[in-house]
């Protein structure tokens, strides 16, 4: 409905979801459409930021280690009422809206730096706190290239490619322009940035919206 992206990382050991949706139904059909792609279910989930079409999902997933940016289970815990409400201005359905909030996970494991996760077989994905930008709390999610494959860099709402950035009343527009370029050191000029919503995008892209948002926001 809002041209989100979610991520699968597979593992020889493990299984890795980069968000979960907007909505416990939608969670339970990606976790459906996981078991098809891999077969077998999510063993972990990194959460990008806290908005409630980033994770809404998350309860679908049962038994599955949740990770996040230092404060964003903070902002769960505090703010649900706020997430249901956004959620139903942007076309949610009410019930299913407070379903999902009744039912937030908050991460199990707070990100406040960086963080490797080995999920098998040479897999090692990189858990960076690059923010505050889009929000007070911004995770990306790196996984590394090798044998001719680039390294694909899962953005959140730092970078969008369907439509211009939202900077909602929880961002820090002044200093995320500064979060992409920590986002473009993490990654590198041949890596793929997979924004929150919308088709993957080149570093050049990345540093155009870098720029509009400086200008944007009378950052220097």
């Amino acid at each position: 409905m809002w041209d989100a992206t979610i991520g699968v990382i597979e593992g020889a050991a493990g299984v890795l979801l980069v968000d979960t949706g907007a909505s416990l139904p939608e969670g339970a059909e990606v976790r459906r459409e996981v078991r098809e792609l891999t077969g077998r279910d999510v063993t972990h989930i990194a959460l990008t930021h806290p908005h409630f079409d980033h994770v809404f999902g998350t309860a679908a997933f049962p038994g599955a280690e949740v990770y996040g940016p230092v404060g964003l289970g903070e902002v769960l815990a505090r703010d649900h009422q706020e997430l249901w409400r956004d959620a139903v201005r942007h076309g949610l359905d009410p019930a299913a809206a407070a379903e999902a909030a009744a039912a937030l996970v908050r991460p199990r494991h707070a990100v406040s730096g960086e963080r490797t996760l080995d999920l098998g077989g040479g897999r090692r994905v990189l858990l960076a706190n690059v923010g505050p930008g889009h929000t007070a709390h911004d995770m990306a999610v790196l996984v590394a290239g090798g044998d001719g494959a680039p390294e694909v860099v899962f953005c959140g709402d730092l970078v969008e490619e369907s439509g211009e950035p939202q900077a909602g009343p929880d961002a820090l527009p002044r200093r995320w322009s500064a979060a992409l370029d920590r986002l473009l050191a993490l990654g590198g000029d041949d890596a793929v940035y997979v924004p929150g919503h919308g088709a993957a995008v080149d570093a050049a892209f990345v540093r155009r919206q870098r720029d509009a948002l400086a200008d944007r926001f009378g950052v220097s």
